[in-house]
């Protein structure tokens, strides 16, 4: 009995001098247990939910990277039980040696591990549901606020946090059973001091590798979208095999970085040999942490480059605007006139100017659409007469609104995009026009661009001849004609009278009008005359809820949408709030998970060759030389891969934009400059934490940088000599 509580007391202090090892195999439990529950709460919110569209390019993008920051979460996790067992292995090997079976520790053991793994996990995931409130309150209270920022959460996110909480456990106790079973006493305990070394490539290795990682993301990208105007099919899911030869290229740039590193020693071969051979003994794990840190920073960088591309052109255009306020209306509805807007304004202590009034058709034009095959992957395009519905004004119009003086050939019609040419809107291949009321039906031929940021939206506009316009105006109802409406204010705009006349003129609309942007008619009376069933009366997309009038949804598809200047740029982060807080967070969430691993990572290095540092500084190595040789290790474990990872996603942004509409626009030339911007803030950040993590660990190895009395007489070139 005494023998067994002497045992006990010998492994209770043995545990008290291993704390500081487990102190960090809690915190990194903690930090991704609730990094995890925090964006899954997010990703998972109704309110996240209903913004993001089902099927959207954001909603992938939000799940991509939230697939990366559960990949980064498993890997320092996985790594900070490995270096808790390598420490802990020490601790098992001396009581295993004082006579203590396998039997008698085991159960010990396990409920260590069990209760440091449950309590972190259970910890963190309780905080990480604070953690959203509180940079959900601060974005509000700070930045913006609406009503589409009421945040709301979905128990089902605690599956996620709690499967996580469960594989953490498992993966703890599976190691620990491992580590029990081990038989060669010594070599458990020397088990913190085993290496992990990769095989040296030559020096070809980087070249090679920045050659795959552009092929890959080149191949990737760029073979799916010739697949699917070439074959006219959906791309098949293999097609996102063609991305590996970029991990490959990655995995070789990294294994470079770690054995022979990126700095010329031509003049120099032995400098920071240490450091280098630490690394490359080391190297199968500093190699995939180095992956999983780029490709996070890689995906903080492309959610946070999502709102200057956003907000920055959208910015310009507004302020680009020639009408303070412009809106049109359908024939058959009853809105506001002149005079009654013009009362509204002097209640603001405002008055109008420039006003203007014209009058729009709209028709049906003849267009290619694509029909899906029977095997629901292939499609043909086919020609069809009336296809969509486009709004229609004349050329004399035109020339009274713009004051240009344009002359539109009989028989053709010109497309009404932006001054950048980025409009959706734009029909090129019409050889029809129909008025649908008469079915009045006149050839045609497309004749080129005109420009007005104005006029363009989803449904778009277009230019006829006067006499082509009168001729196909002639019968229509007023459900087919409209009003365009234009002036500007004198003096100093007001939000409040924007914002009066906004709500005043919705509820003059009847509900007829509250559909979607997309929304057309022809396609509707084009599905009643083949006798088949109109899509568009079951999709719930295809309305708009007239009481949600200051709603993201509301804002951004309304076919009737005005645009008023001063409520555009006012409301412009209200409208987008959900878009730019999810982006926003995704960049904190991911760089808050790099800035641990590589903490983390370094700590493992450092402390794991503490030996060899007792060795340097017995040889008679100054502290100048080994807070070098720490800075070194450090450098590659945080320098390499965020060079790597902004360079890469920030060329990788580029080709997206390019690939859009095959050409960088000014205003995304603009925004890429906000996007280095933020590139340059970010390795600010990563060099600050950088130096953080070399201090604490000159701290831990007792390496105290102290001027000495030599230092001090002789200049730094006498003592280098």
């Amino acid at each position: 009995m005494s023998q067994t509580l002497t045992m006990k007391k010998m492994e209770q202090r043995l545990q008290r001098a291993d704390r500081k090892h487990a102190h960090l195999y809690l915190f990194c439990n903690f930090t991704a247990l609730m990094i995890i529950s925090a964006y899954s709460g997010m990703m998972l919110s109704p309110t996240v939910q209903t913004t993001f569209p089902p099927g959207g390019d954001s909603r992938k993008q939000m799940n991509a990277i939230f697939i990366l920051t559960l990949i980064g979460c498993v890997v320092f996790t996985i790594y900070a039980a490995g270096l808790f067992f390598r420490h802990k292995s020490r601790q098992l090997g001396i009581l295993m040696a004082l006579g203590a079976s396998r039997k008698r520790l085991m159960p010990g053991l396990f409920r260590e591990v069990l209760f440091l793994s449950g309590f972190s996990c259970t910890a963190g995931i309780l905080a990480g549901f604070p953690f959203i409130w509180i940079i959900w309150s601060l974005f509000r209270l700070l930045l913006i606020d609406s009503s589409d920022m009421r945040l709301s959460f979905d128990p089902v996110c605690l599956l996620i946090s709690f499967a996580f909480l469960l594989a953490v456990a498992a993966f703890s106790c599976i190691l620990a059973w491992h580590y029990l079973r081990r038989t060669n006493i010594m070599e458990v305990i020397r088990e913190e001091h085993i290496n992990e070394p990769v095989k040296e490539p030559g020096k070809w290795c980087a070249p090679a590798g920045c050659i795959l990682l552009a092929a890959g993301v080149l191949l990737g990208y760029c073979t799916p979208i010739f697949y699917l105007y070439k074959v006219q099919a959906l791309p098949p899911v293999w097609m996102n095999l063609l991305y590996a030869p970029a991990f490959a290229g990655l995995y070789m740039i990294m294994l470079h970085a770690v054995v022979h590193g990126f700095g010329r020693r031509k003049h120099a071969p032995y400098k920071n040999i240490i450091a280098r051979s630490m690394m490359k003994f080391q190297g199968k794990q500093t190699v995939n942490n180095m992956i999983v840190v780029t490709l996070l920073i890689a995906s903080a960088c492309f959610g946070i480059f999502y709102v200057p591309i956003l907000s920055i052109g959208t910015i310009m255009e507004y302020h680009a605007q020639p009408y303070d306020y412009f809106y049109h209306y359908r024939a058959d509805q009853t809105l506001p006139d002149r005079a009654a807007i013009k009362t509204l304004a002097e209640e603001y202590g405002l008055s109008l100017k420039d006003w203007g009034e014209f009058d729009y058709i709209t028709l049906a034009f003849g267009a290619f659409s694509s029909i899906m095959e029977e095997d629901g992957k292939h499609w043909h395009d086919e020609y069809i007469p009336i296809c969509i519905e486009k709004r229609v004004i004349s050329e004399d119009t035109w020339n009274t609104l713009t004051g240009e003086n344009i002359d539109v050939l009989p028989g053709t019609y010109l497309c009404i995009t932006n001054q950048e040419e980025t409009a959706l809107s734009i029909i090129s291949s019409a050889k029809h026009i129909t008025n649908m009321v008469t079915r009045t039906q006149i050839s045609t031929q497309y004749a080129g661009l005109l420009h007005y940021d104005l006029m363009t939206d989803m449904r778009g506009y277009c230019v006829l001849d006067n006499t082509d316009y009168a001729l196909l105006s002639e019968g229509l109802t007023d459900d087919w004609k409209g009003r365009i409406v234009s002036f500007n204010v004198d003096g100093k705009d007001s939000y409040p009278f924007a914002d009066a006349l906004f709500h005043r003129m919705v509820s003059c609309f009847d509900e007829n009008c509250f559909t979607a942007v997309y929304h057309d008619r022809i396609t509707t009376i084009r599905a009643e005359e083949q006798g088949i069933a109109d899509w568009q009366a079951s999709d719930p997309m295809m309305r708009i809820d007239p009481a949600e009038a200051d709603s993201l949804t509301f804002r951004q598809n309304w076919e009737y949408i005005p645009r008023f200047r001063i409520l555009s740029m006012n409301d412009f982060l209200l409208s987008t709030s959900v878009f730019l807080m999810m982006f926003l967070f995704i960049f904190i969430v991911c760089i808050l998970t790099v800035l641990i691993i590589c903490y983390t990572r370094c700590q493992t290095i450092a402390l794991n060759n503490r030996y060899i540092f007792d060795d340097l500084k017995k040889l008679g190595a100054s502290p100048g030389f080994l807070d070098r040789e720490v800075r070194s290790q450090c450098g590659s474990v945080f320098k390499v891969p965020a060079v790597v990872a902004l360079i890469a996603v920030y060329l990788f942004f580029i080709l997206l934009l390019y690939g859009n509409d095959g050409q960088l626009v000014y205003s995304e030339i603009v925004s890429l400059g906000a996007c280095l911007g933020i590139e340059a803030a970010l390795s600010i950040l990563i060099y600050g934490v950088y130096r953080v993590t070399v201090a604490g660990i000159r701290q831990k190895l007792g390496i105290f940088l102290q001027v000495t009395e030599i230092e001090r007489v002789l200049p730094n070139k006498a003592l280098k000599k």
